[in-house]
């Protein structure tokens, strides 16, 4: 067995008599990663899918509620997927139960997706940002959260492109996430037009002064600079 996991490791494939040749190839990653379906949030959320994908991007602390674990785990491993490019899964915390160790450990979070089947965590707004309401299909931002997640013509557009390949029935799930990527990767390229490098050893920084002698809707220009912190973008 350890021989095998140290082939794996180093290899990428190992051998058995039993079941072969393993390849590390024939697994990919991203496989795993699409096969929740975003296609079914957006018809369950609709145009109200921009505040998770708004959410999701930000790194807010994101709570969904329902009875049902399958569903909590069905849902929460999708959101991650409205910011392919971190390809980061580990802000998914399917199951939370509220005992204190697992609500410090919680806390001590930057930014999750988290589920949990006790509907008194609505009532429990120091979680989280926004709160879903997955059974009936309900989302809620937080009042401490909602200058963060000011919605304008930007997100109106982004909702749209979302909403409009969601609803096409001949579209799967991957080319869904590939019309949202393609977008981000639109605003990431706008984000990073505004970066400069104070010197050659540091990693390009947001010139805020550049940001606003643009003019941008309030909205977009909030989003902006709320984006740059999440991708640790921002002068210090």
């Amino acid at each position: 067995m350890m021989e095998s996991y140290i082939s794996v490791l180093t290899k990428g494939a190992c051998r058995s008599e039993e079941n072969g040749m393993f390849l590390c190839r024939d697994y990919d990653q991203r496989k795993a990663f699409l096969s929740s379906s975003v296609k079914d949030v957006v018809s369950q959320f609709g145009m109200e899918t921009i505040i998770l994908y708004t959410a999701v991007m930000l790194k807010k602390r994101i709570v969904v509620y329902h009875p049902k674990l399958e569903a909590l785990q069905e849902f929460t491993r999708t959101l991650p997927a409205f910011a392919w490019h971190r390809q980061d899964w580990s802000i998914v915390l399917p199951y939370v139960h509220q005992n204190q160790e697992e609500i410090e450990a919680l806390k001590n979070c930057t930014g999750y997706v988290a589920g949990f089947h006790d509907p008194d965590v609505s009532n429990r707004p120091d979680l989280y940002d926004v709160y879903v309401n997955l059974s009936e299909s309900n989302i809620t931002v937080s009042p401490g959260a909602k200058e963060a997640l000011t919605l304008g013509k930007l997100h109106k557009d982004i909702g749209q492109l979302i909403l409009q390949s969601a609803e096409d029935p001949e579209t799967s799930d991957s080319q869904i996430i590939k019309d949202i990527c393609g977008k981000t990767r639109e605003i990431l390229a706008t984000l990073r037009s505004f970066a400069e490098a104070s010197n050659d050893h540091e990693k390009p920084a947001i010139n805020t002064e550049l940001l606003r002698q643009k003019r941008f809707p309030p909205a977009t220009e909030n989003f902006l600079f709320h984006l740059g912190a999440a991708e640790q973008m921002l002068q210090t």
